[in-house]
């Protein structure tokens, strides 16, 4: 009997070890949804890249909450038998077996120990929590993935890209190209709609959610939205014959047909226009480029030391003309890797949604960003920004560093807006390289800037006379590949009275 009590306290031990065990499982797992399940994703390309650790983490910890179910299965089994051995099964006369006080004792003690830990132990069991919180967690939210399904559609609608060019490196099965389809056809780009779901018709299986009458169903219908009757009378007709009895597919193909015959033009929609008078997006792509020739030999590039300041005397900076009117001047190596990386680490854990000058949420603007104290490496860096300027940043904003989301963009802008302490000058520093879109453009001169890791790029926002230049309105392109990293330092009027003195003059 001792030795039978003693295993069996050795098991209920092992039991609470095991219970511990899925209790920190639990913890781990319901801290990685709540600290998330707030969170906005998509407008940051950083913030989405930190979900590949936590879903390795959350597998490893569902792995191991696995692996304490199946241990602790095992410990119950053998907890079941000793309580069996322990037990008077079954007797004939529960009275005259009770006559014995050892063994009402026994009952009573057992009833009231082990059975209560077993009440306890079972009601305490984490499959249900966990299922729940698999059942109804969301990560990320669906504005993330709806938010980030429309960033691949303005790439798409930016760059003039089809489906097979933006999934050419990570290829989407039909059921996730499906859903790309519907949140287009839900924002009226029929025509993205309909290449969308398209792509995911060629790519069906038997193992796909998405059913072949869907598709049709939407290809007919997108096609008809765009106007393009043929081919809605195409598709329409091809989920006739796998439907004949579908009614409403026969009214609706007779209404393409009778519309058809007043139509005296069809769009193509399997082909995108890519004609555009919108400079934006044709500097985005590359299309245009007003530095002629002739223009850019009158650009240079120089050693500067900021106009005599010691601290860059005998480590100059490196001064690279970018443009005439407005002046717009990239410096070289103004940054270090460790610092963009010691920038990077101050700035995560205060990422939130970029707001416009207007301080509103806007599809404008995708990025996250955070406006950092001035202390440290961050204090250097804008001493620094002085220094290369020969301005004053006491009344500039603090280091503003921002990270683009998925499709991240800002689209033309002026970087002013406070009619008291206007912003003079704007300094762009990049603390990353884009592989492939990303750049700053001047909607107004043509002109566009590729990000250059360590690089950064300078230009005032007002005349002398302390009006707005209007050549100076940029933008910042879509992320097509790569993940866009920035810092901004915006300088105001206050203080640069005798370093940029005022002018008369309406041409200054």
């Amino acid at each position: 009997v001792h030795d039978t009590y003693t295993k069996h306290f050795f098991v209920l031990c092992e039991v609470d070890l095991i219970m511990a065990m899925k209790e920190l499982t639990l913890f781990v797992v319901c801290s990685w949804f709540v600290s998330i399940t707030e969170q906005e994703f998509f407008s940051s390309v950083d913030q989405v890249s930190q979900l590949f650790n936590e879903e390795e983490n959350l597998l490893d910890t569902f792995s191991l909450y696995i692996d304490a179910e199946e241990e602790n299965l095992k410990k119950m089994k053998s907890l079941l038998l000793l309580l069996q051995l322990g037990s008077f099964s079954n007797p004939q006369s529960p009275e005259e077996t009770m006559r014995d006080p050892v063994a009402a004792f026994k009952l009573l003690k057992r009833l009231r120990h082990e059975w209560v830990n077993i009440a306890k132990f079972t009601q305490q069991s984490l499959y249900q929590e966990f299922q729940t919180l698999l059942d109804y967690s969301l990560i990320p939210e669906l504005e993330d993935i709806n938010s980030a399904a429309l960033g691949l559609i303005g790439l798409q609608e930016i760059y003039k890209l089809y489906p097979h060019n933006i999934t050419k490196e990570t290829p989407l099965s039909a059921d996730e190209a499906y859903y790309i389809g519907l949140v287009a056809y839900e924002e009226d780009k029929f025509q993205h709609a309909f290449l969308w779901f398209l792509h995911s018709l060629n790519r069906l299986t038997d193992f796909s959610s998405t059913t072949k009458n869907d598709l049709l169903r939407f290809l007919s219908s997108s096609a008809y939205q765009f106007g393009s009757l043929p081919v809605a009378i195409y598709f329409g007709q091809k989920l006739l014959n796998l439907d004949p009895s579908n009614e409403e597919i026969k009214v609706q193909l007779g209404l393409y047909r009778l519309i058809r015959l007043q139509r005296t033009s069809n769009p193509d929609i399997f082909t995108l226009n890519t004609q555009s008078n919108n400079s934006y997006e044709a500097l985005c792509r590359g299309e245009v480029d007003e530095r002629t020739s002739k223009r850019q030999r009158a650009l240079s590039c120089r050693y500067s030391t900021g106009g005599g300041n010691p601290r860059l005397m005998y480590a100059p900076v490196k001064e690279e003309e970018l443009w005439d009117e407005p002046k717009i001047i990239r410096y070289h190596d103004v940054i270090s890797d460790t610092e963009i990386e010691t920038l990077k680490d101050i700035a995560r854990p205060e990422l939130t949604r970029s707001q416009t000058g207007w301080g509103v949420i806007s599809d404008i603007r995708t990025s996250q960003s955070v406006f950092l104290e001035e202390v440290g490496t961050v204090a250097r860096i804008s001493q620094r920004i002085a220094d290369i300027t020969g301005l004053s940043v006491e009344s500039a904003e603090k280091l503003h560093v921002q990270n683009y989301g998925i499709g991240g963009r800002y689209t033309p802008h002026f970087d002013t807006g406070d009619e008291v302490n206007e912003r003079t000058a704007t300094f762009l520093i990049y603390m990353s390289d884009v592989e492939v879109g990303g750049a700053t453009v001047f909607t107004n001169v043509g002109v566009a800037v590729k990000p250059e890791k360590g690089s950064a790029v300078f230009w005032y926002n007002l005349h002398k006379n302390g009006e707005l230049d209007l050549k100076t309105k940029h933008a910042g392109c879509p992320v097509l590949v790569g993940n866009k990293w920035v810092a901004n330092k915006w300088i105001h009027e206050f203080g640069q009275e005798f370093r940029r003195p005022c002018s008369l003059s309406q041409w200054e």
